[in-house]
């Protein structure tokens, strides 16, 4: 028997070596469990990087994230923490001794920071703050982290709160967030800023005399979208304010000589707002502004000076790809650094050592982390291998780049995956997503249980993305097309789109079907009011009524650039919001329409689609509302995901396909 299993176990590994298993099409529970990398940081002396790699654990039924460390070239791969919630935002102390990073333990609901030695050890608690703290930065000479905090509650709060007696003041119930530090060798705190605002966001000088911050009037969602750019020193004293403009700006960082700040803004040169996001750089000594970019026809995300301040280093959306830039101060040049069909995310800078450090998205890849070094003018190299198991267990679809023409002429681009096997000549059942913002733009890379594309082109769909008007990375005549009409060209585009993939018979115009969510749903909501060509629709935390979304909503400034004005000015141009609201053409809806939203959405909150919901049901339209208990608006919990996922799939095939499904089933818990 012993000489039979030796031989049956011989033949077995040849078996698998010599004729290796198959792929197979993924499922939407592999989908879940597709691991999410993020924040990279290198170390100090550029030899080891720390991320944080999330999994789904369906016993807690959320995906828990843990602090991992390597060598830059992929070896002595370890796990440092392992705590029963997540662990995030690792930082290298500056002498690359240990790594800082926040969590929650001991069953507390509060995030504190922890210390954990890069030689081994058990993790250390630093602070005993009585909020959650946030934003980590340690001193340049490592004895101090700074971070973020909400003041806590009074008193005379915590006394009501036990009586029940908690009736509060809508929007006015909130604390305000400050800038704090903790000593590293007693753990002592000491609150930096304090007053009637909020900071928003803060980045140290290099030398940690200044810090550059954004400040708002409080952390509500709308006050923080109109924060300012200010300066001051490292002990919260001698606060100046650089930009007062009222819009959203971002990335606030001082230059290495302490002379200049640059920032984000959606604006233009006369710092007019909703334009793609660009570049600015303010003058300390005579507070002018400069707009750096003001032809880029791209939107820039993320921005840092070089180690002599000659330099700006910045990644840009390009569409559907993103990329690494450095912009020449002196002789005024952008150079491209990175060419490739990817999304750059989690994205940092480390001018000592000339390093970026990145997760690269593309088709086959979730995000595997990649260093770019400068001095070595090398091309980007990968280290980590996470997710080298996608491509070699799954079939992944094909995908292209295509371009057509919208109705007016102007040049529209989107990704278009093919279902598995394709066949040329041969027309598909086609699926459109539409993407979120809408200020954002669909990328390469289908990692998302929003549109789970490897699962949807396994059941034979073609998956069109398209960048309709609206998109940013396109310019800011296509970007502000929106401005002062919604849906002016942007469905437009989506259906001039789908026309191109029926003309070139990709797709087959009698098994189409709609989804998308947020800015997605928006427009599932105006399509289905403008076509019955879709033979069923799912709308995710879609508006329906821009009026009573308006106010309903958390966020309002770049809804008042599309419209107009507010609802409720003198002159209010009712007309324009009333005339860009899916509700007023529901009457018109036949297709099937299915309907997701999270209860604790404050983005796009619940009565949206409980409007959507009423209309089509009244007026005899098969439809379907699903509320997600706890869900905000974007989605967190694994059971609400994959239940989502299998309800517009059994929608889908049912409406457009005439096909039975079968649910898929979380997996058992141990």
């Amino acid at each position: 028997m012993k000489r039979i299993f030796c031989f049956f176990s011989i033949s077995l590994f040849l078996f698998l070596n010599v004729y290796p298993q198959q792929k197979r099409s993924m499922t939407l529970v592999d989908m879940l469990e597709i691991p999410v990398l993020s924040s990279p940081q290198l170390s100090p002396d550029g030899n080891q990087i720390v991320y944080t790699l999330a999994r789904a654990d369906w016993k807690a039924n959320r995906r828990i994230s843990h602090i991992w460390r390597a060598s830059l070239d992929g070896n002595n791969i370890r796990q440092l923490t392992n705590g029963e919630e997540s662990e995030r935002s690792p930082r290298w102390s500056p002498d690359g001794s240990c790594i800082a990073f926040i969590a929650e333990r001991g069953g507390a609901k509060i995030s504190q920071i922890f210390l954990i030695y890069n030689d081994g050890g058990e993790a250390i608690q630093l602070t005993h703050h009585k909020t959650s703290v946030s934003s980590l930065s340690w001193s340049p000479d490592g004895s101090y982290l700074y971070f973020l905090a909400s003041d806590p509650k009074t008193a005379e709060e915590k006394k009501r709160e036990k009586l029940n007696d908690d009736v509060y003041a809508f929007e006015e119930n909130y604390h305000q967030r400050h800038l704090w530090k903790v000593s590293i060798s007693d753990g002592k705190e000491e609150k930096i800023t304090s007053g009637n605002f909020s900071i928003i966001s803060y980045q140290l000088s290099r030398d940690g005399e200044k810090v550059a911050f954004h400040r708002a009037n409080s952390p509500v969602r709308e006050d923080a979208d109109k924060s300012e750019v200010w300066v001051m020193d490292v002990d919260g004293q001698n606060m100046r304010q650089i930009t007062r403009n009222g819009f959203p700006e971002s990335n606030a960082a001082l230059s290495p000589d302490d002379q200049q700040i640059l920032f984000l803004s959606d604006a233009n040169g006369n710092f007019e707002y909703y334009y793609n996001r660009n570049l600015f750089v303010a003058s300390l000594r005579n507070g002018e502004i400069h707009l750096l970019l003001p032809d880029l026809p791209y939107e820039i995300q993320q921005a840092f000076w070089s180690n002599d301040g000659k330099s700006i280093f910045l990644k840009a959306n390009l569409g559907v790809h993103t990329e690494l830039f450095k912009y020449s101060l002196q002789k005024k040049k952008l150079k491209q650094l990175t060419n490739g069909k990817h999304d750059i995310r989690s994205w940092n800078f480390f001018p000592k050592l000339s390093c970026s450090v990145y997760c690269e998205q593309n088709t086959t890849n979730a995000g595997d982390v990649w260093l770019l070094d400068m001095k070595k003018k090398n091309k980007p190299n990968r280290i980590t291998h996470v997710y080298d198991y996608l491509a070699d267990t799954f079939q992944l679809p094909k995908v292209e780049v295509i371009h057509w023409k919208g109705k007016d002429g102007v040049t529209v681009e989107g990704l278009l995956y093919y279902p598995l096997h394709y066949q040329k000549g041969k027309a598909y059942p086609l699926w459109v997503q539409t993407h979120g913002g809408p200020r954002s733009s669909d990328k390469y890379g289908p990692w998302r249980w929003r549109t789970y594309i490897p699962v949807v082109t396994a059941k034979g769909y073609a998956v069109f993305l398209p960048n309709y008007r609206g998109s940013t990375g396109y310019g800011d005549n296509f970007l502000r097309d929106m401005v002062g009409h919604y849906f002016h060209n942007a469905h437009l585009d989506v259906m001039k789109g789908v026309d191109y993939l029926i003309e070139h018979g990709i797709a087959d115009s009698s098994k189409m079907v709609k989804s998308g969510w947020s800015a997605g749903g928006h427009m599932t909501n105006k399509i289905i009011t403008f076509t019955s060509r879709f033979k069923a629709a799912s709308s995710g935390a879609g508006a329906m009524n821009w009026i009573s979304m308006y106010a309903q909503s958390d966020t309002r400034l770049q809804r008042t650039s599309w419209f107009g004005g507010t609802p409720w000015e003198k002159g209010a141009p009712i007309d324009v919001y009333w005339n860009s609201s899916p509700l007023k053409d529901v009457w018109k809806v036949k297709t099937p329409t299915i309907i997701f939203v999270g209860k604790e959405d404050v983005r796009v909150p619940m009565p949206q689609s409980v409007e959507l919901y009423r209309a089509l049901r009244s007026n005899g339209v098969p439809t379907r509302l699903y509320v997600a208990p706890r869900e905000p608006h974007g989605w967190g919990e694994l059971r609400h995901e994959l239940f989502k996922m299998n309800a517009e799939l059994e929608w889908f095939e049912k409406y457009a396909m005439g096909r039975k499904y079968t649910w898929e089933k979380a997996p058992e818990i141990k």
